[in-house]
């Protein structure tokens, strides 16, 4: 999974950061990061696609950080850029939706890393919108700014 996150940030965003940050990510120092060893509706839930038995893409949904009780979050999800294109990712966010409506919540959020034009069509296409508003964020150690997107039915296409 860590090398699907890698890779996808290093194709993803190409243009968006600069080269040398993405150049020198490594999945090594990525996988330290991940607890997989949580479990319950208070605590992000990830799951993974196979093809052919090998990880190809992942999404991890919870709770809104800071949001109420009826919104839930994607917080990740990332697909191999080898695979793009296959379908991958429209499953990963259909799982994702229906786990987040499992638990109990109305509504979704995400957030996008502003000029991932990519990003953004792919959420359009299953239903997100911009919701207005924006924040910056220090991920990986790099401070971006993100614009959120809003999906107020969970379940319909």
């Amino acid at each position: 999974m860590a090398r699907i996150h890698v890779c996808s940030w290093q194709v993803a965003y190409r243009g968006l950061l600069a080269d040398d940050y993405l150049d020198g990510l490594r999945a090594e120092d990525r996988a330290s990061r991940y607890t997989f060893d949580r479990v319950g509706p208070d605590w992000p839930a990830t799951t993974v696609a196979l093809e052919e038995g090998e990880v190809c893409g992942f999404a991890t949904t919870g709770p809104a950080r800071g949001g109420t009780r009826t919104v839930g979050e994607v917080y990740a999800i990332y697909v191999d850029p080898t695979v793009w294109g296959r379908g991958v990712g429209r499953v990963l966010m259909a799982n994702a939706r229906a786990r987040l409506s499992d638990l109990g919540f109305t509504e979704a959020l995400l957030w996008v890393l502003i000029g991932n034009d990519r990003a953004e069509r792919f959420y359009r296409a299953d239903g997100w919108l911009p919701d207005g508003q924006r924040r910056e964020e220090d991920v990986w150690g790099l401070r971006v700014t993100e614009i959120c997107y809003r999906r107020h039915s969970l379940l319909s296409p």
